[in-house]
């Protein structure tokens, strides 16, 4: 018979990094209050600013919090505690042991995407090679929904409800005042974000008329003969662009538009915080069709942490997800990250597993090409069914009938 590991005792941090969301604070909120089920967790200490704030010492007592303003807290979008996004290096990792001891830290979790991911991992194998004993998980955020191991991720579906209402909104302006409205939406990589504006279409002729991806290639030229077909059909096109848009080569067209590339610590190139890619599409559909009327938009940090609109779904899953992992590093002393994943059948329910974590960090998932449409500047009625379920009930939209009075 195996001999039974003896449960690790100690305090527990948590912090936050990476882009906040509208429920990643659900997460914090349901690993804190699980917390204060497990005796053998001790203090529960939140860091400020991820793991920058490890290195500088600068905690707050989350036992100390009542019950009602944790709850409140929940509610409430953006990272309470601070984001960052920095990795760490061996002699981060030399330094925040130093400090997990001082403090007697047994539990590390941290909340964000896949470089987070890649932060908790880096920490858990620093942790093994310097024989320090730490119990590190991985609980998942990200409102671009691209989680390797997860059928869609806590803040995707709160990110992409905002982003339905917003075109809803956007679609009913253009049809008032008919011209081309081109919107920039988050998403380096992978376009599940861009994709949920097809969830604003209510009516045949509504729009987004044209959506693009960053799993296809963008052509300038065909963009321009897209928007021309369409306007000509319908007098007006709303347009949903992915910021991480590319060219046949592979560079992000956002890139393509600055002679400074920022990137941070690691290796990503910042596509938001700009209006650039709007504009440059908007001049080009200006002189390569005629068409006077165009306007360009780039949702930018909107998306992330609209308060009043969190989708249910993505609210509940986002506050399990940051319980279980606590449960499990309390009482199976065990690592990880933990992954949404879908059951089978018509009627939508999930189950959550324990991955490793070198399964989620650094690399990305993409759209699957059944979502796509095989023109390459829309998403199908696949994609629809998998996002319907998780963004909830969209505002009702009404229109007249349009029975025309005659003439006299």
């Amino acid at each position: 018979m195996a001999k039974k590991t003896e449960q690790i005792t100690g305090n527990m941090l948590i912090a936050q990094s990476g882009g906040p969301t509208m429920v990643i604070n659900q997460s914090l909120i349901g690993a804190v209050l699980e917390a204060k089920k497990h005796k053998n967790i001790k203090g529960i200490y939140g860091s400020l600013h991820g793991i920058q704030g490890i290195l500088k010492e600068e905690f707050i007592d989350l036992r100390k919090e009542s019950v009602s303003n944790l709850e409140a807290v929940a509610q409430t979008p953006s990272s309470a505690l601070g984001s960052v996004r920095k990795k760490p290096k061996p002699e981060d990792c030399v330094k925040l042991f130093a400090v997990m001891k001082k403090y007697n830290i047994r539990f590390f979790f941290y909340i964000g995407g896949n470089d987070s991911a890649e932060t908790t991992h880096i920490v858990n194998e620093e942790a093994k090679k310097a024989k320090y004993e730490l119990r590190c998980f991985h609980i998942p955020k990200t409102i671009d929904n691209d989680l390797r191991e997860n059928d869609h991720t806590p803040g995707f579906a709160s990110g992409a409800k905002f982003v339905a209402m917003a075109f809803m909104g956007d679609n009913l302006d253009n049809r008032a005042l008919q011209g081309v409205k081109i919107n920039v939406v988050m998403g380096r990589h992978a376009g599940f974000l861009t994709a949920a504006a097809a969830l604003a279409r209510v009516y045949p002729d509504d729009g987004p008329h044209l959506i693009y991806l960053p799993e296809r290639v963008f052509s300038m030229d065909k963009f321009a003969r897209d928007v021309k077909r369409v306007f000509k059909k319908h007098g007006r096109c709303v347009v949903a662009v992915s910021e991480g848009i590319s060219d046949k080569d592979g560079t992000p067209i956002a890139a393509l538009l600055t002679a400074e590339v920022e990137v941070d610590s690691h290796g990503n190139v910042q596509l938001s915080g700009s209006g650039a890619l709007g504009d440059r599409l908007s001049d080009y559909i200006k002189n390569k069709t005629q068409i006077s009327r165009v306007r360009a938009d780039t949702f930018g940090y909107l998306q992330r942490s609209f308060p009043g609109i969190a989708s249910k779904v993505d609210a509940k899953e986002a506050r399990e997800t940051g319980a279980l992992a606590v449960k499990l590093a309390a009482t199976k002393d065990t690592d990880g990250s933990i992954a949404i994943k879908r059951k089978a059948g018509k009627k939508y329910a999930v189950t959550y597993k324990r991955v490793p974590l070198k399964n989620v960090a650094k690399e990305t998932r993409h759209m699957p090409d059944s979502f796509i449409s095989k023109a390459g500047n829309d998403v199908t009625r696949a994609f629809i069914n998998y996002a319907k379920p998780l963004v909830g009930e969209l505002p009702k939209i009404g229109r007249f009938k349009g029975v025309r009075v005659k003439k006299k």
